[in-house]
């Protein structure tokens, strides 16, 4: 049923009250479950549910928001840094609603990163998605300089294996959001890979070292195990130094995929960044690389080089006719 998309919701009709059989239905996506023979006031209180999840109504008809899920190749890459870094970047882009997901059940850091505090995590989220309306969802997230935060839980989630599909939190978002960025913990388990299935292009996060180098190829040959497309996989090789490591295309080579962008090493500026709970300033090494990265991902880069090379055709017609 999640395959149908968020744009169809189902109702599971059901000849019995069967506990067993109804959260089966749920888990697979069923939305609500009525139990035959059902009354005119279960199939209005039906209806209305799936009224209040049309988000379609409230978004006066704008395109669904573009999911970015950042995910490391192996612990350590940055990739968290760089999660929160973009989010920030959207703003400058003409983004008005940003959210910025932690959904790493395990070593959710986002709350470390930007110095936050929330009762709320994405756990409640879940537990409340088929409900889930403005107001619910306002007092679940954290909003720093104008970017909404939803966080990961503050411990270690127990049972964090049956964990499996954070598909409803992001269709909730998709619809409420210009854009969405994702921070998870990996590329492996059924909960990160219904993320990757979710979101609209994958962020894969190295670095040119060659143990992180030989996880990310790991990682991409479990992504096509699964069947997540290359098509929505851009690599990201992060704390890039030409002198160390191996270099850019060395490395699109040897795991056959082209590296879409690089991110320079600049300890400094990031570790001051997150001594101070803030995002890296844009005029440091690694500030520009988020600012052209997102600058790429938010089609910015392709819409100069248009307008550049149209302003060039026009010049060239206009010298030729004069």
């Amino acid at each position: 049923m999640m395959r149908l998309g968020p744009s169809v919701q189902v109702v599971a009709l059901l000849a019995g009250n069967d506990p067993d059989l109804i959260l089966r239905c749920l888990r697979a996506g069923a939305v609500d479950f009525l139990i035959q023979p059902f009354s005119a006031d279960q199939l209005e209180a039906a209806m209305a549910k799936l009224s209040r999840m049309q988000p379609a109504a409230d978004t006066g008809g704008k395109e669904p928001a573009k999911i970015f899920a950042v995910m490391p190749a192996k612990g350590a890459c940055g990739a968290t840094t760089i999660a929160c870094n973009l989010a920030f970047q959207w703003k400058r882009l003409g983004a008005q609603r940003i959210l910025l997901a932690d959904l790493d059940p395990l070593a959710g850091t986002m709350s470390f990163l930007l110095k936050i505090k929330s009762i709320y995590s994405f756990l409640d989220t879940l537990q409340h998605a088929y409900e889930l309306d403005a107001d619910l969802w306002n007092g679940m997230i954290t909003t720093v300089n104008g970017v909404d935060v939803l966080l990961a839980p503050e411990l270690m989630v127990e049972g964090a294996q049956d964990l499996r599909d954070p598909t409803p939190i992001l269709d909730y978002a998709r619809h409420a959001y210009d854009v969405v960025i994702v921070d998870t913990g990996g590329v492996y388990g059924e909960w990160n890979l219904n993320t990757a299935r979710a979101a609209n292009e994958l962020l894969l996060i190295t670095t040119n070292e060659l143990p992180a180098l030989q996880a990310a190829q790991r990682a991409l040959s479990y992504l096509d195990t699964n069947r997540i497309g290359r098509w929505k996989i851009r690599l990201l090789v992060n704390r890039y130094h030409r002198d160390v490591g191996l270099s850019r295309e060395v490395i699109g080579t040897a795991l056959h995929t082209e590296v879409f962008d690089i991110l320079p090493s600049d300890y400094e500026a990031v570790q001051k960044a997150l001594m101070e709970g803030k995002p890296t300033p844009t005029s440091t090494s690694f500030g520009k690389g988020i600012m052209q990265l997102a600058d790429r991902l938010g089609g910015r880069t392709e819409a100069v080089k248009k307008s550049t090379s149209l302003g060039g055709l026009l010049g060239l017609f206009s010298k030729t006719k004069s």
